[in-house]
């Protein structure tokens, strides 16, 4: 009669499988992820399933999701995998010698406020790191799930404890026109700005802005003439029309030099984060990365004009 097998004799490398199945829900990602094939993946799952009796995964949705009991297996043990993640790390970093790479999800905003200095310093420190950016659009917490980026940053509000999360800087919205507009160096009362010809940015139907929602709250909606799918559109537009926009403060400036700005009747302050895993939580080469962007956030000249709100989200790094 066969013997269930002995518990004791799961290692760091079968929990870190269970837990990388776990967040991107797949076994054939995991297997990319970790540089093997399925087969080998599915082989330490049944291990992992006849040592803890239970199935561990079912079917939903075309995908799998872990069962209660898995869960609480890959929060518990997870725990003893981050430490002793932590310990094997070499504890001294050189990022001169360091490669790699890194694929970072983001959007305009972040790749015209953030970006060009962390490229920058990244060429100046770690020349030999690769770095691939994407764009995030509305799937960026999905694109980490999936395995596909390693960190995520935008205005993205986190909630699941699964994901970490640090804050980078705060901003709110501001309109932009051109100089000699009706509108420009007036006071924009929320009248006039309701009943203005508006430019909107909709980031390609994936996003809706927070002072759009705002206006949808009040019963309020604006007078749209045109659409478009990014704030780099705007550079050509606004200086040749009578439309006004209604864009994030530090980048208005990035706009066009015939461009002025004004205060926004609905600022609706916002935040952006850096977002990642487990997966990579302990790597020093991505908590480099991590600390130079939030350096480099940091040092941003802001004017804010208003007080945004503080969010704390669940697992935060320090500084």
């Amino acid at each position: 009669m066969a013997r269930d097998p002995d518990p004791f004799a799961i290692d760091f490398a079968a929990i870190r499988t269970l837990r990388l199945v776990s967040e991107l829900r797949s076994f054939s990602k995991a297997a990319e992820v970790l540089g093997t094939n399925q087969s080998t993946v599915s082989y330490t799952m049944d291990r992992l399933r006849a040592a803890f009796h239970d199935r561990l995964f079912v079917r939903q949705h075309g995908g799998i999701a872990p069962t209660p009991r898995c869960a609480e297996i890959v929060e518990r043990a997870g725990q003893l995998l981050e430490t002793f993640e932590e310990l094997v790390q070499p504890p001294d970093f050189d990022p001169a010698t360091a490669g790699g790479r890194v694929t970072i999800v983001c959007n305009y905003y972040e790749r015209s406020i953030i970006l060009p200095r962390t490229v920058a310093e990244i060429r100046r420190h770690a020349p030999h790191l690769m770095v691939e950016i994407k764009t995030a659009g509305a799937e960026g917490l999905a694109t980490l799930r999936r395995g596909d980026a390693d960190l995520l940053v935008g205005p993205y509000e986190v909630h699941e404890e699964s994901f970490y999360h640090r804050h980078l800087l705060d901003d709110h919205y501001v309109c932009v026109m051109r100089r000699n507009h009706a509108l420009a160096g007036k006071r924009l009362r929320q009248a006039d700005y309701v009943k203005a010809s508006h430019a909107v940015v909709t980031y390609g139907g994936l996003w809706r802005s927070g002072y759009l929602k705002e206006l949808d709250a009040r019963g309020l909606s604006l007078n749209q003439v045109l659409a478009v799918p990014s704030i780099s559109d705007l550079t050509h537009i606004l200086p040749r029309t009578d439309l006004i926009s209604t864009v994030p403060s530090r980048i208005a400036p990035d706009i066009a030099r015939s461009v002025v700005t004004a205060p926004c009747p609905f600022p609706e302050p916002f935040q952006i984060g850096m977002t990642w895993t487990s997966r990579t939580h302990h790597s020093a080469a991505h908590r480099w990365l991590r600390q130079l962007m939030a350096r480099i956030a940091a040092a941003l000249p802001y004017r804010a004009g208003i007080t945004a709100p503080s969010r704390r989200p669940p697992n935060v790094e320090g500084a």
